[in-house]
């Protein structure tokens, strides 16, 4: 029975919870829910019972605020969980996260579900196991020391004829115990579930084809609906004007309506596939400003729009440097380019709304939900439904805002599914970067100075349907930190007596609007560094990989530097021509901020036809206590075949009117003939706590294919993706 549930449509703390023919009761909290659970956002973190309910056939549903973006985290915490109670997996489930009822964790970014979630769930398990055995002990007659746990069973020491379940303890009542942080979670060394493989509860049903996505959510009475926009976004801080529109050929499908507010524009019809032709039909005149730079000139664009250039760290002083080296990079806008456009369902009256929506953030959605409709936070609940997978801030939240702005003019329940052409036109996309960085190092091998400087706009905050709709303002610079210099990434793996870091900043609103994609920004990082790092090494006549070692920050990089090269059979870049092919092995390091990564890679190139395919690749992954490695390997395995697309396909491309990529023949992504050999390597430290696993090996990969190449062809590339007409202009430069 372990797993994620399928979505109960009235699950909430003030009922009764049914999942999976378990009865789960709702503590009868109707007339006491704001107090047990305080103020927002959500139900008391303190309290055992906001994570745990123990059920009278003794197992446990775990109740955690992280949801399922396909990385296994409803499967993991659950694991972690299940370790501290002594329960095995068959024992525990958890249910889809809702913001009346799931405790806020977080939002689901940055690698946060295990690095985060699992201290959380580990208290919560923790303080449940201790206050069980308090009230087993009681029951028995025996000191809690003298007894023992076996899949949730508790009996004396040496008799277990005296015995009593968790289920008999507590069955379907609360523990109506707050956390005190008394109760100690297990030590490694008695670890049976956690480190240990275990499927994922979800997989089976995807694999099947019978897992309920947010697309294939319905309700009674339900209208379906599209939104009608210019085919591609211009600049943030610049939206399109609608001046008119022209409705009347929609008499066709009587059932099909039309609906604006402000530049907000949209069809609705009882079908989907009404709402589809109905969308077609509608004839919408814009006004829209040539607000971007042409694609082709972006970077000289980019170099002249600095707003303001501050450094972000200076540390240490530089030795003496006898040999140096300099890359520049530039690196393009990507998309996060979902294998199906977003959905979202809603359905506001009464004063009431509920959104399914597939955010990674259900909280910071609710938040903003409730400012679009002029609502109650607590009036708005949000309940996550999986999507096809998001790799970063796409438009779930925009498509949500949509759909429940629509419910409530309508008063229907709405579902706003987006077209292919909406997702990748309107995409908030991970921004472009030029990065520029200067390396040094001594007569031995020793670095001596590190300086990065990067060009870069931040992130857009203002969700597109609300900006339409209401004219919310472009959320000017400054908006949050910026992102162009990271120091986990620009460095941060040497030992290095001083660094630099410079952030030329351009104003977000000048820009396609942008949002973070999965491993941000940390691929032009890497890609830019670990090239010069290799040219120091060439300097120097060393071996990439001793060159590293030599400079090494700490023990946990020498150990995913010796884990890639190790799989890999390291003996050097590996050069080779023939049959008209040239082939060559790369290195390299890099995280996006918990974990610590490392790569090697194998390439190919046709110099003809300026085809570059990666064959092979080896990625290492130090997460310190990886709970479940069956899911941190695919994790590792997915980062490298997207840092393949990423690095050989991908590129938004527009002109001053607006985003032109907007379908997969005009946005690349990696097939499955692009798809290497992939070899995933965990470097396990049961005893440190968790860090990321979902986006940390991207940047030693970029770095890794883009060494490969020059150890290839000896031409170094200073832009990705390697599109046969770069390749073949980097191999014909002198």
């Amino acid at each position: 029975m372990t797993g994620a549930l399928s979505s109960p449509a009235a699950l909430s703390r003030r009922g009764l919870l049914k999942a999976g023919g378990v009865l789960l009761v709702g503590f009868s909290l109707a007339g006491k829910a704001a107090a047990q659970f305080g103020p927002l956002p959500g139900p008391d973190r303190d309290a055992i019972d906001s994570w745990i309910m123990i059920h009278a056939d003794n197992t446990a549903t775990i109740l955690i605020g992280f949801v399922e973006l396909g990385q296994g985290a409803t499967t993991a915490l659950p694991q972690v969980a299940a370790e501290e109670l002594d329960l095995g997996m068959d024992q525990v489930r958890t249910v889809a996260d809702e913001t009346e009822v799931t405790p806020f964790q977080g939002g689901t970014y940055s690698s946060s579900a295990i690095a985060n979630g699992r201290p959380q769930v580990q208290r919560a398990a923790a303080h449940a196991r201790a206050e069980l055995l308090k009230r087993a002990a009681q029951r028995l007659g025996a000191a809690p020391d003298d007894l023992v746990i076996t899949r949730g069973v508790v009996s004396v020491r040496g008799d277990a004829t005296r015995s009593v379940s968790y289920g008999e303890l507590l069955g379907d009542r609360p523990f109506e115990v707050t956390m005190d942080g008394e109760a100690l979670p297990k030590d490694p060394s008695q670890y049976r579930i956690v480190g240990q493989r275990q499927a994922r509860a979800d997989l089976a049903e995807k694999v099947m084809g019978t897992f309920a996505y947010v697309q294939h959510k319905r309700l009674p009475d339900m209208l379906h609906a599209r939104i009608i926009r210019p085919r591609g976004q211009g600049a943030y801080g610049a939206p399109p004007q609608l001046l008119s529109h022209d409705a009347s050929a929609l008499s066709a499908i009587p059932d099909a309506r039309v609906y604006r507010q402000g530049n907000f524009l949209a069809v609705l019809a009882d079908s989907e596939w009404h709402a589809v032709k109905a969308a077609r039909l509608v004839d919408a005149q814009w006004d829209i400003p040539a607000s971007l730079p042409d694609s082709n000139d972006l970077y000289p664009a980019m170099r002249e729009a600095v707003m303001e250039t501050r450094v972000v760290l200076e540390e240490g002083q530089a030795g003496a440097g006898v040999h140096s080296a300099a890359f520049t990079s530039e690196t393009p806008y990507q998309a996060h380019a979902t294998m199906a456009p977003n959905c979202a369902v809603a359905d506001v009256k009464d004063g009431k709304a509920r959104v399914w929506a597939s955010s990674q953030d259900i909280y910071a959605l609710r938040r903003s939900l409730a400012d679009l409709l002029g609502m109650e936070q607590l009036d708005v609940t949000v309940q996550f439904a999986e999507g096809s997978g998001t790799y970063g801030h796409s438009l779930y939240d925009d498509v949500a805002l949509g759909a429940a702005l629509l419910s409530q003019k309508l008063g229907r329940p709405v579902r706003l599914q987006y077209s292919r052409e909406d997702e990748h036109g309107w995409d908030t996309f991970g921004p472009a970067h030029i990065g520029k960085v200067a390396i040094a190092c001594d007569a031995a091998g020793k670095l001596t100075d590190y300086e990065y400087e990067g060009w870069q706009h931040s992130w857009a905050f203002t969700e597109t349907n609300d900006q339409l709709a209401r004219g919310t303002a472009a959320n000017g610079w400054p908006m949050g930190p910026s992102r162009s210099v990271n120091p986990a990434v620009c460095g941060g793996m040497y030992a290095l007596p001083r660094r630099k870091l410079v952030d030329h900043v351009l104003d977000t609103a000048h820009w396609p609007r942008g949002a973070w994609l999965r491993s941000p920004l940390d691929l032009s990082f890497a890609f830019a560094s670990e090239q010069a790092i290799d040219d120091l090494a060439a300097q120097l006549g060393m071996d990439p990989v001793a060159f590293r070692r030599l400079n090494i920050a700490d023990h946990r990089w020498q150990g995913v530097l010796d884990a890639a090269a190790e799989a890999a059979g390291w003996n050097g870049p590996q050069s080779n021509a023939s049959g008209g092919k040239l082939t060559g092995r790369g290195v390299g390091l890099g995280t996006h901020l918990q974990g610590w990564g490392g790569a090697v890679a194998e390439v190919e190139v046709e110099p003809e036809s300026g085809r570059v395919r990666v064959t092979r690749l080896w990625g290492s992954l130090d997460a310190g206590c990886t709970v479940n490695p069956d899911i941190v390997e695919a994790q590792i395995t997915g980062q490298l075949v997207q840092t393949v697309s990423r690095m050989l396909h991908e590129e938004v491309r527009f002109t001053p009117q607006g985003v032109t990529t907007l379908d997969w023949n005009s946005y690349k992504v990696a097939r499955f003939s692009d798809c290497p050999e992939i070899t995933p390597v965990i470097v396990q430290r049961l005893d440190e706590r968790s860090t990321g696993a979902g986006e940390e090996v991207m940047a030693a990969a970029a770095a890794a294919i883009a060494n490969a190449f020059h150890a290839a062809t000896g031409k170094r590339m200073a832009t990705f993706p390697f599109t046969p007409d770069r390749v073949k202009a980097a191999l014909a430069a002198s």
